[in-house]
């Protein structure tokens, strides 16, 4: 019922207008109340003699008014609310996005691995069996490591040799594998092979085999992402021009640890890969966590294959990487 001598129409009025100074700071102290004293409703409805639905409505209003704004937010190296919102947008088991203006290659590598390394401690357990494939990222993650569970590691891929002299896949395995003081699953052999019967029987060699052999073990792996163009994937820079250009001509877009990828994520069978040593597509997909770290504006569409490819269940980058990936959604 409306009070004596008002009408609907007054009621409606009184309601609509703006809140007054007494209004704007009852509602200002009884949000502070909640949101930062952590006090219920009840109580503040005693503090201040107001009913329960009362309170409430000034909380509801504070809020829809803009006098009180909700920040969810960490002052550190990590954007907690970049990282949210990228792991939902792409259904990540974990999204680690680091809080960088920086976009020059090499220090942008160095605090992704850092990071890397910290939630490789974080989320490892004894129960864990890691895989290790040969990037950059990956071995500034290795160089970092604190020390891991006691956990057997196993490389992923064959080496690469660089001319730059950066890590080759055996000394990141043998990098992780000392910070997890648990066996080392390596192996001596190329990458890729000048023919497929030459891959054959390396893979049948007692090394390669028993490390190979350990895949289905594998829990969790940390990889590199390539965009399948120059300087964007080791592989590509170290294959024969007439294999860039086969697997150009078939579409491949990207290339996660020698998956080669579409740019819709479908894993492309080319015949490179019959001449290569180390995981292949459906061996991935069967690892429960495989954390991708990925950086540098020319690999977003490459990293946005792999995330479509559903092969990758985590990512670590940094914040214009990863507002481009979720401004392209």
């Amino acid at each position: 019922m409306m009070g004596a001598g008002r009408s609907y129409e007054q009621e409606v009025l009184v309601t609509s207008r703006p809140a007054g100074p007494a209004t704007l700071v009852l509602s200002a102290s009884v949000a502070r109340r909640y949101y930062v004293d952590a006090r219920s409703k009840l109580e503040i409805a005693e503090e201040f003699g107001l009913s329960r639905f009362k309170v409430a409505r000034l909380i509801e209003t504070a809020r829809a008014s803009g006098l009180v704004r909700i920040e969810i937010g960490h002052k550190g190296r990590i954007d907690v609310d970049l990282s949210a919102r990228i792991q939902a947008a792409f259904g990540l088991t974990h999204a680690v996005v680091v809080d960088t203006t920086d976009d020059d290659a090499e220090p942008v590598r160095t605090q992704l691995g850092q990071v890397a390394a910290e939630l490789l401690a974080e989320i490892t357990s004894s129960e864990d069996v890691l895989g290790v494939a040969w990037s950059r990222s990956v071995g500034a993650m290795a160089r970092a490591l604190p020390r891991l569970a006691a956990v057997p590691v196993v490389q992923l891929t064959g080496a690469i040799a660089m001319p730059d002299g950066d890590h080759s896949s055996i000394d990141i395995v043998r990098d992780v594998a000392r910070a997890a003081g648990g066996p080392a699953y390596v192996f001596y052999a190329p990458f890729t092979l000048p023919d497929a019967a030459t891959a054959r029987a390396l893979r049948e060699q007692r090394e390669v085999a028993l490390a190979l052999g350990q895949l289905p073990r594998v829990t969790k792996a940390v990889v590199g992402v390539g965009a399948w163009a120059a300087g964007q994937s080791t592989l590509y820079d170290s294959a024969r021009e007439h294999d860039r250009r086969a697997l150009r001509a078939v579409g491949v877009c990207a290339e996660v640890s020698g998956v080669f990828l579409s740019a819709d994520g479908e894993p492309v069978r080319t015949e490179l890969r019959e001449r290569m040593i180390g995981i292949d597509a459906e061996q991935m997909r069967t690892i429960p966590e495989v954390i991708a770290i990925s950086y540098g504006m020319a690999k977003v569409p490459a990293t946005r294959a792999a995330l479509r490819s559903g092969l990758i269940d985590g990512l670590v980058t940094h914040t214009s990487f990863a507002q481009a990936l979720l401004d392209a959604t």
